[in-house]
């Protein structure tokens, strides 16, 4: 059997036809059998591969799409809008995921000389068809799932061997990034971190620069190349996540929760959810409140 067809036969058992699995930490399988509405979410650093079907992701200004036999790399936290363009019962929705650990990629970085490569400029996401280098191992280490005595042993090092080639093909840059804590990638993430620990609080562009370590004009230009959008429509999307979540589970009303995020107007803050997700914040709670929770995660 083709690797790929392996991975995807084996997601599709660990997973069911529709749902996903967490086999090991840091891991997860997705799958799905039908296409899905756009779901908006929040992408940590991982690394994910397609094994079958498709899915379009938006961040910011832009938009990916990607298929089977390619991967992307989420190198920093990012809200997005994400959704599963091509997915049948006959041939649902394939996905892998792996946590990008940081203190891993540093590893291997100190034990090798991949940190010095100098390459592309890093990228909030990125999409690039899966070598065969990739896709062996990732079909590897799944089909450590019905051998568990190895996975203490096997286990690290498959992931050391997906992050390695990761360093090394087309998106490493961005991947080495990750791991270094002096890299644009890291200081545009120390202020990203402020962001979404302090979203419903005023900022100063110069006070993240700050934060970041950077001059205004180069912390602007490399946060909007990083990651598609301003830090202040950065700060928006997360306030209004957040905001939909607390609808969800909580039962105060929609002003008290715009003004707990940030907003001063309820007038402003619905008009602003309503055009992150296309409906009023009232109606969207009631929808909400009446199917399973979507899956947000990455891939």
């Amino acid at each position: 059997m083709e690797p790929l067809a392996e991975i995807s036969a084996l997601i599709a058992r660990h997973t069911g036809r529709d749902g996903q699995a967490m086999p090991l930490p840091g891991i997860r399988l997705l799958s799905s059998s039908v296409p899905t509405e756009p779901i908006n979410g929040f992408y940590e650093p991982a690394f994910a591969l397609v094994a079958q079907g498709a899915k379009r992701t938006m961040v910011g200004n832009r938009v990916f799409e990607y298929g089977a036999g390619q991967y992307l790399v989420v190198s920093l936290g990012l809200p997005i809008a994400g959704h599963v363009i091509k997915a049948s019962h006959e041939e649902p929705y394939l996905a892998f995921r792996l946590s990008l650990d940081p203190a891993v990629i540093a590893s291997l970085l100190l034990e090798t000389s991949a940190g010095n490569h100098t390459g592309s400029a890093a990228q909030g996401l990125a999409v690039s068809a899966a070598p065969p280098e990739i896709i062996d191992p990732v079909a590897r280490l799944l089909r450590l799932l019905d051998r568990p005595g190895d996975l203490a042993v096997l286990w690290p090092m498959l992931e050391r061997e997906i992050l390695w080639r990761l360093l090394t093909g087309e998106q490493g840059s961005s991947v080495r990034q990750i791991g270094l804590a002096d890299s644009r990638l890291s200081q545009i993430n120390r202020a990203i971190r402020w962001i979404r620990t302090h979203y419903a609080e005023i900022f100063h562009i110069e006070d993240l620069a700050g934060i970041a370590g950077m001059s205004v004009s180069s912390f602007h230009r490399h946060f909007r190349a990083i990651t598609a959008m301003s830090p202040l429509q950065y700060q928006k999307q997360i306030r209004l996540q957040q905001a939909r979540a607390w609808l969800v589970a909580e039962s105060r009303d929609v002003a008290s929760i715009g003004f707990a995020v940030g907003y001063d107007s309820p007038s402003q803050f619905s008009r602003e959810y309503r055009r992150l997700f296309g409906v009023p914040p009232g109606k969207d709670t009631t929808r909400l409140r009446s199917v399973s929770p979507p899956e947000t995660g990455l891939a």
